[in-house]
């Protein structure tokens, strides 16, 4: 018979845990998504518009990457993979970007890891001392935990709908001076908007001044990490672009992020990969190399034969576009038709990724007695009477209480979203001021 273990903690036991440990806050989204789990068990109906993930029964990976992984698994390529990615893999990279964006990065200037996190972490272990500054919009995806994780400083700024949630070059130019990375991401998570071409080369310009300035006074450069993980997905007139493709002399003082993660629905496989100064990746690997943030192998070996197969990029890209589209358009037509019907919605046009911004105003309002002073109170009552769970702001580092929620369609139906939109008019009818 086994033992029961008995683990009383002391009335000081987070003494027991490193302050870096005491410090770090857990996932927003991940607590939400244990509330729609528990819901869902209980047998309710609910639109899940939370995660930024892929449901595989509505979006699975393309064929033609699932039979190589098959084929590298029966291949026994189950061993260690190189550490900082098979040379095959970097070879494809180089090449796929070469043929779809047009810029041309050295293959010891790639470097491959278990998703596009561990590379954004590893950036912030490479290139941060403790106390260095990072500049950041918020709302933006992760960079208060890992200024947090790697003792940095933050300098965040705020933006908002009316530059389409992104800083402005102005806003940044008064912060270059003392950051040490600038950190954007486009398309963006949260908000799916996407920078325009013309404002990230004025930023870029700033970069590239500042840089000019520190190498004649002998200071450190300052980076700009470009996280551009869903540059396949833009709609309408939006158009991605890419810093050293709109200014390559910005190469030395850029690294890029990407994965298949979200080009190709594979969120699971975790192959991702950043491209920069062959200098910053040659110490970046050894670092992850440590962690063991490398990518399996057989996900390695099949995305280097994938990347290679154009036909079957093409096909599979332009389905999963329309998909993704149908449904950020259904739910921007669904709030489109409630502020026109007075309700206090209003919702950005889809431009990328596979997020949609809309602010429910409903803050300062009561909903059947109970007033509601929070965008969490929003939330909760859009989940509890409608079914409907979306992501505030406010897990993406936003302080103020503006109404602003992240919606996520890669892991819901047409059919859900169509029976939930009646039910957010409901709860919006019978708020009052």
């Amino acid at each position: 018979m086994s033992t029961p273990l008995r683990f009383t903690p002391a009335p000081e036991s987070g003494a027991a845990l490193s302050a870096l440990a005491r410090g770090v806050q857990g996932s927003v989204i991940l607590k939400i998504a244990a509330e729609i789990r528990a819901m869902k068990a209980r047998g309710e109906d609910v639109c899940n518009l939370t995660v930024g993930d892929f449901d595989p029964a509505y979006f699975p990976i393309p064929g033609a990457l699932d039979e190589e992984i098959r084929k590298a698994l029966s291949a026994g390529q189950t061993n260690y993979p190189a550490s900082d990615g098979i040379l095959p893999l970097r070879e494809a990279i180089a090449a796929w970007y070469h043929r779809e964006l047009g810029i041309d990065y050295p293959v010891d200037g790639i470097l491959v890891a278990a998703g596009a996190r561990p590379i954004l972490y590893g950036i912030y272990r490479t290139l941060l001392d403790r106390g260095d500054e990072v500049l950041y919009p918020v709302p933006s995806w992760n960079n208060d935990h890992y200024v947090h994780l790697a003792g940095a400083r933050a300098i965040e700024i705020p933006v908002h709908a009316s530059s389409n949630f992104f800083p402005t070059a102005e806003q940044l130019a008064g912060h270059l001076g003392s950051a040490r990375l600038l950190v954007l991401n486009s398309p963006a998570n949260p908000t799916g908007t996407v920078i325009a071409p013309e404002e990230l080369t004025k930023v870029g310009e700033l970069v590239l001044a500042e840089n000019r300035h520190r190498a004649w006074r002998g200071r450190r450069p300052l980076y700009l990490v470009f996280d551009q993980v869903y540059w396949t997905l833009t709609f309408g007139s939006a158009t991605h672009a890419t810093p050293v493709g709109l200014l390559p002399d910005l190469a030395p003082y850029t690294i890029l992020l990407d994965a298949i993660s979200k080009s190709f629905c594979a969120t699971g496989l975790r192959v991702g990969w950043g491209l920069m100064p062959p200098v910053v990746r040659s110490r970046m690997a050894d670092i992850l190399g440590h962690v063991g943030a490398w990518a399996p192998k057989p996900e390695q070996v099949a995305t280097a034969a994938f990347l290679g197969r154009t036909d079957a990029i093409g096909a599979f890209q332009a389905g999963m576009r329309r998909g993704i589209r149908e449904r950020l358009d259904l739910l921007h037509d669904g709030f489109t038709a409630m502020r026109a019907a007075g309700l206090p919605v209003y919702v950005v046009e889809p431009q990328g990724a596979i997020y949609l911004s809309v602010k429910i105003g409903l803050v300062g309002k009561s909903h059947r007695g109970t007033p509601l002073r929070t965008n969490e109170d929003v939330r909760e009552l859009l989940l509890s009477e409608a079914g409907f769970g979306v992501v505030p702001f406010q897990a993406f580092g936003l302080k103020e209480e503006s109404g602003w929620f992240r919606i996520s369609v890669g892991s819901v139906s047409v059919d859900d979203i169509r029976a939930a939109l009646p039910r957010v008019r409901a709860v919006l009818d019978d708020a009052s001021a």
